[in-house]
């Protein structure tokens, strides 16, 4: 990569125009950053003053650029050139704002990053299972030898890379292997991997998009700039719908496989994810021996069907990323023992009633903890013991006087964190803290 590169014609923004950042996430941060050093006069706005860290408040002194903090407001985007709003900001709410300031156009960071990179790229989205996949198919590649560079909506923002391998501060990659989020992609227009990968889909985020249908045309946007020369992988019943939308790509199907047999994985689900790393690092040239020997060095992903520790015959499990009903059945499907199932927080939608069969099947007991207490009973009062609790620790010290040898504790909420917790991240490292305790 060239420190040039970024006078390319695909530079969306001219210097000395504004660009609006929406949100001081990481990827807000890297946004500004990346558009500062193309010479945009960066604004960048944020609610809560308490997200803006000190050091970035202090780098935008420096180089004068604007933060506003407090409720957005039309004005916020007046003679705007570019608004890359962050990841998990709501365009249902943004868009009546731009309309209001004369529609300034719309990207994400993701596509701003993208345009400065010709490196092929691996892009994996779907509702569940993207972070295993990303990871897995950037162990499978590193292990042929590639130098990888794996981020996007994990880890490190694509706009950060770029500017990183610019300041020599990082070698640049042979491929990189990006995960992809709905709300990145509802801003691509130009966004082109090599490799797309689409999971699966099952409602999600449906507390921030308008609908199931806007969620879904989303994530189909990651095939859009793909010509005949790319590759499309989807999950089982995703193939159709494909081709129904004209994707140009050669597309190919995967379903869960024995193909990797020694794995620390577990369940039916991390099979197929293993098959859609291995279909995906192998269009880059990595072959079934090359990618076991990756997989079988694999070990599970923090808050991702993450064995905490066994005592006494009682095993944990920290399923903390589990933040829908979908992902709950997945976890549910892959567990051999009698469940003391804990779930509750931010409901974000999704039909729980449908696990009533699997829960009478596997639970043993429930407990809820912290918000939407009603839906849960609502949807499952009868399938199992059921109990509610304010806190996490509360739930966890009931169902362990109750816990019997052979049977495990499994933290997989089908909501997210947002009640009592920061992130799923904090809710996975608190369940970690209180199974310790109860050993």
């Amino acid at each position: 990569m060239k420190p040039d590169c970024l006078l390319s014609s695909r530079t969306p923004v001219t210097p000395g125009r504004i660009a609006v950042v929406v949100g001081a996430g990481k990827s807000g941060e890297a946004a500004a950053r990346l558009l500062g050093r193309l010479g945009a006069r960066v604004r960048l706005l944020e609610k809560n003053p308490a997200n803006v860290s000190p050091e970035f408040a202090a780098e935008a002194r420096e180089h004068g650029w604007e933060i506003l903090t407090g409720p957005h407001a039309p004005e916020h985007f007046a003679d705007a050139a570019l608004v890359v709003p962050c990841p998990g900001v709501p365009l249902t709410v943004l868009r009546p704002l731009l309309e209001q300031a004369g529609n300034p156009p719309l990207m994400a960071e993701l596509e701003l990053a993208s345009r400065f990179t010709e490196k092929p790229v691996i892009a994996i989205t779907g509702t569940s299972g993207k972070t295993t996949t990303a990871s897995l198919t950037a162990a499978m590649l590193r292990e042929a030898g590639r130098t990888v560079f794996l981020g996007g909506n994990i880890g490190t923002p694509l706009s950060s890379y770029i500017l990183a391998v610019l300041d020599g501060a990082e070698k640049e990659a042979d491929v990189l292997v990006l995960e992809v989020s709905s709300f990145q992609l509802m801003g691509v227009s130009s966004f082109h991997p090599r490799v797309a990968v689409l999971l699966n889909l099952s409602p999600n985020h449906l507390d921030q998009h308008k609908d199931f249908t806007e969620y879904r045309d989303a994530k189909f946007r990651l095939f859009a700039a793909q010509t005949e020369e790319d590759t499309a992988i989807f999950g089982r019943g995703l193939e159709d719908e494909a081709r129904r939308r004209g994707i140009r790509a050669t597309i190919l199907g995967f379903a869960p496989s024995a193909r990797f047999p020694k794995t620390l994985l577990l369940g039916d689900h991390n099979q197929a994810n293993l098959e859609a790393a291995f279909l995906a690092a192998h269009k880059l040239g990595v072959d079934e021996h090359t990618a076991a020997k990756a997989v079988e060095a694999f070990a599970p992903l923090p808050n991702r069907l993450e064995i905490v520790g066994e005592w006494d015959g009682r095993q944990y499990i920290n399923d903390s990323k589990a933040t829908t009903p979908d992902a709950l059945e997945v976890a549910l499907r892959g567990m051999a023992r009698p469940v003391r199932l804990l779930a509750g927080g931010v409901y974000k939608g999704g039909d729980l009633t449908r696990l009533l069969p699997l829960i009478r099947e596997k639970v043993t007991a429930i407990g809820l903890f912290g918000a939407h207490r009603d839906v849960f009973e609502k949807a499952w009062t009868g399938a199992a013991p059921i109990n509610w609790f304010p806190s996490l620790e509360e739930a966890m010290r009931c169902l362990r006087k109750e816990m019997r040898p052979g049977e495990v504790m499994l933290l997989s909420p089908a909501t997210a964190s947002f009640d009592l917790y920061k992130n799923y991240e904090q809710r996975g490292e608190d369940f970690r803290r209180i199974a310790r305790q109860l050993q």
